[in-house]
């Protein structure tokens, strides 16, 4: 298997390139094909973590799409975060989110943790 690192954008499309002939047609694991596939595609995925990488949402917004989502009003979140006026308080940016509130929006809600502690 002559697979090299991608260090450059042309490496990249030419991996892309290749590993897109066998989208259609995956081969199956264990086989030359499956691993080369699979070399390749972690290869892309560790180039792009490193030339794009996602930055983790403010965690406010992370609420506030969760309540987009999911139709949530103010009223479903105060199991999570407490009385409507904190609620409201947090929405707003004028009060942060303890360890507790996190726990329960993610367990409540689902909303990742991940999102929820910010950076």
């Amino acid at each position: 298997m002559n697979i090299r690192p991608i260090r450059t954008e042309s490496d990249y499309e030419a991996a892309l390139r290749e590993l897109s002939a066998f989208f259609d047609n995956e081969p199956e694991p264990g086989t030359e094909d499956g691993d080369r596939f699979e070399v390749l595609a972690t290869l892309v995925e560790v180039y792009e973590a490193k030339r794009f990488p996602i930055e983790a949402p403010d965690p406010i917004e992370a609420i506030r799409f969760r309540m987009e989502q999911g139709g949530l009003t103010v009223k479903d979140l105060v199991p999570s975060i407490g009385q409507t006026n904190r609620v409201y308080e947090v929405l707003n940016g004028k009060r942060g989110l303890t360890i507790e509130m996190i726990r329960k929006l993610h367990r409540n809600l689902g909303i990742p943790a991940e999102s929820l502690i910010g950076t």
